[in-house]
């Protein structure tokens, strides 16, 4: 899959291609049912596939402050679109003069003089330009005008409920990771870096990587979690084969130690080696518990002992998502 940053990286002598686009923070199923479809007429067609994301989240940029947690970084997103089948994954910059654009200008700029698009695949909600104005009815009037058709994708739902990314965070936020997990077809995931803490886990005999996630991560309600963890490489891409196996995940400010800090800490099972400075992703399958404050140390190693010996049993059932 190519990877392009701006409209500036489209190649010289770009033909026609059927592009999608959304901000697809998450990839979820919703999602996913939007670039099959942009993948099948394009295969019919006979020309690539082009998926269209923005950086940083619009909300963003328009609403300082109002950023949205991050379900997954850009370089994830691109992970799972190439999964999808999506030939080429283009990353627009959003600027504050990007969203003045009126609706009529983007298509022309991006979709017609830089993309060529031969059809253009978006979710039925779907809208663009200046303050929003413009949705897929106006995409179709200007489809008409410069020679592309227009594809609006029913939305995904389950139980009445409309899957979406807002949706998506509000499970991770309440720490629901299994309805989250089956909306997105896949754990949620936290990327980041292992850093130093206290190491009081070494000392209690549950060494914990401690993860620093980037400013905006989705990071679940504090508790305690049964998952996985994965090894990333520099550009933050999973790596073949990196699977570290099971942890026990700790989200919170650690209340027995009276840690203020709020930290997402992972103990590898089975695992014996030094984690320091590594990229890993790590994976929520299921809650165990909420975060508590034990009376002493004695508890808490009781208690952790009871977390490993849970997420054992809830990772080797497969009626989770893993």
């Amino acid at each position: 899959m190519q990877r392009w940053h701006g409209l500036e990286s489209v190649p010289t002598g770009w033909g026609h291609c059927v592009v999608t686009i959304g901000v697809f923070d998450g990839i979820h199923r919703g999602h996913q049912s939007i670039i099959a479809e942009a993948v099948r007429v394009a295969g019919e067609r006979g020309m690539p596939s082009a998926l269209i994301t923005f950086v940083p989240h619009p909300s963003e940029v328009v609403r300082p402050g109002s950023h949205p947690a991050v379900l997954t970084t850009i370089v994830r997103r691109a992970e799972l679109v190439e999964q999808c089948g999506v030939e080429v994954f283009c990353a627009l910059p959003f600027t504050l003069e990007f969203s003045r654009m009126a609706p009529d200008e983007f298509v022309h700029e991006a979709l017609v003089d830089r993309l060529h698009a031969s059809a253009v695949v978006v979710g039925e909600n779907f809208r663009f330009g200046h303050k929003a104005a413009g949705d897929v009815g106006l995409l179709t009037q200007l489809g008409h005008a410069f020679g592309f058709t227009t594809h609006g994708v029913p939305l995904l739902t389950a139980d009445d409920t409309v899957l979406s990314a807002t949706y998506v965070r509000s499970c991770v936020r309440a720490g629901d990771v299994q309805t989250a997990a089956a909306v997105l077809g896949r754990p949620h995931r936290v990327d980041g870096v292992v850093e130093r803490g206290d190491e009081r886990g070494r000392a209690l005999g549950f060494p914990t990587a401690n993860l620093r996630s980037e400013q905006w991560a989705a990071v679940p309600a504090d508790g305690v979690y049964a998952g996985r963890v994965v090894r990333l490489d520099e550009w933050g891409r999973t790596v073949p084969g990196g699977d570290l196996g099971m942890a026990a995940i700790s989200v919170g400010t650690n209340p027995t130690f009276e840690v203020r800090q709020r930290r997402v800490e992972a103990f590898v099972l089975d695992f014996d080696g030094d984690l320091y400075g590594a990229a890993l992703g790590i994976e929520f399958v299921a809650r165990l518990r909420g975060m508590e404050r034990f009376d002493g140390v004695d508890a808490l190693v009781s208690q952790m002992h009871v977390d490993v010996a849970q997420t054992r049993k809830l990772l080797a059932s497969d009626q989770l998502v893993t």
